[in-house]
């Protein structure tokens, strides 16, 4: 199994790189408070990151809220089976 994690680790590397030297030339960006030319390898290579960033952490925060929201459940009706001690 790890063989073939690393075999497609470095299909995926391969393809990045001839991604990147195909793309060599330089794209002007204007985000109205910082202006770059970067080549479009880098470009999109900064999109899939940042891409995968947000994706990642939207799935994080969605697990994190189910998970809280069984918690307190779980608490409630841990909370109505104990026994009223007066």
């Amino acid at each position: 199994m790890r063989l073939l994690v690393i075999f497609i680790l470095v299909i995926f590397i391969a393809a990045g790189v001839v991604l990147g030297a195909l793309n060599a030339d330089l794209v002007s960006y204007d985000l109205a408070f910082v202006q770059m030319r970067l080549p479009k390898g880098a470009a999109l290579l900064g999109a899939l990151v940042i891409g995968w960033l947000l994706g990642g952490l939207t799935a994080w925060l969605g697990v994190t809220t189910q998970q809280r929201r069984l918690r307190r459940r779980q608490l409630r009706s841990a909370d109505k089976n104990l026994p009223v001690n007066s």
